[in-house]
């Protein structure tokens, strides 16, 4: 009998419930993995509180990697064995194994861990996304990051940093603006006692930024916003402190400023588009250019401590269970 977390109400870190699960053979387009790792990222918290809704009960996570343990008809580009991970599919990867439609899978290269994998899966592909699509960075430019030490943060610090980029990132306390600058942010700011656009105005000698990517939402729409260039851009990545209102009137004042809020799933697919955006992490990962290790590391059982600690932004880096 296998093992997974599963939600039978939306709510608090309680209704997650580690429950015994029976899982069958793969279908037609589909896999069974054997997870070694399953990360977990903000988005479970929306999905588990309600924010983000979903039919219940039902499982939880969409990030995680493992071992091919059999493949049904028709999949022809996957076999047993073979070490995959996945950032996108049903909820449900907080689990020992699972039946996953192949067409989200991404093969691991060699060279590249399971331990490693973790961490850039969602993570890494949303660094890619944000820096290489969403707003493409060229080199050269200063950029304002939010939330600098975070899963996602560490690597966009590395990305940053590899395409030349000056980022200006914001942390919580001193400790974790050493580590963003340990990992190739260039300036910090500590949120608890810096004025974030003030700071920004200073760093680029009254300029303002290009572009801000902003996860954390609510709290840090006015910098965000305060901290543009003229005709500069918006990128609402995520809404950790709570949604964003914008009244569009505020978009003319600031500059004609631009605002985006991406998602995943449109710049992820087709699957050949998926592909070629893992190949570029993996490329910058086996290049040494880019380095991912979980900073917390929770069995599958204690998914709800990992959530009480991601919540409570005593996290830095990635965050992971282990089955």
């Amino acid at each position: 009998m296998s093992k997974a977390i599963r939600l039978h109400q939306t709510g608090g870190i309680e209704v997650l419930q580690l429950e015994n699960v029976e899982v069958g053979d793969p279908g037609p387009g589909q896999v069974r993995v054997r997870h070694t790792y399953v990360a977990v990222n903000f988005i479970d918290i929306y999905f588990r509180t309600g924010r983000y809704p979903m039919p219940l009960p039902n499982g939880l996570g969409s990030d995680a990697v493992g071992v091919v343990e059999a493949v049904g008809p028709g999949v022809t580009d996957l076999q047993a064995g073979q070490r995959v991970g996945y950032l996108m599919g049903p909820q449900g990867a907080y689990s020992d194994v699972r039946v996953m439609p192949a067409e989200w899978l991404i093969p691991l290269p060699d060279g590249i861990s399971d331990r490693t994998a973790s961490t850039l899966m969602m993570k890494g592909m949303t660094a890619q996304y944000l820096f290489r699509q969403v707003y493409p960075l060229k080199g050269g430019e200063t950029i304002l990051y939010h939330a600098a030490a975070g899963g996602v943060g560490l690597i966009a610090c590395q990305w940053a940093r590899a395409l030349g980029v000056t980022m200006i990132g914001t942390v919580s306390s001193d400790e974790k603006a050493a580590i963003a600058r340990e990992n190739g942010c260039t300036h910090t700011i500590v949120t608890t006692r810096e004025n974030i656009a003030a700071r920004v105005r200073e760093l680029t000698d009254g300029k303002g930024v290009p572009v801000v990517y902003d996860s954390v939402g609510k709290d840090t729409l006015q910098a965000s916003l305060d901290s543009l260039q003229p005709r500069g851009t918006l990128v609402s990545n995520g809404t950790s402190s709570g949604p964003v209102v914008i009244d569009t009137m505020q978009l003319a004042v600031k500059g004609s400023v631009w605002v985006t809020r991406p998602a995943m799933v449109h710049y992820a697919t087709p699957r050949s588009h998926m592909l070629d955006m893992a190949t570029e992490l993996f490329d910058l990962v086996l290049a040494g250019k880019i380095r991912g290790e979980p900073k917390q590391m929770f069995a599958l059982a204690d998914a709800a401590e990992a959530h009480r600690a991601l919540e409570s932004r005593q996290t830095t880096g990635a965050t992971v269970l282990v089955p």
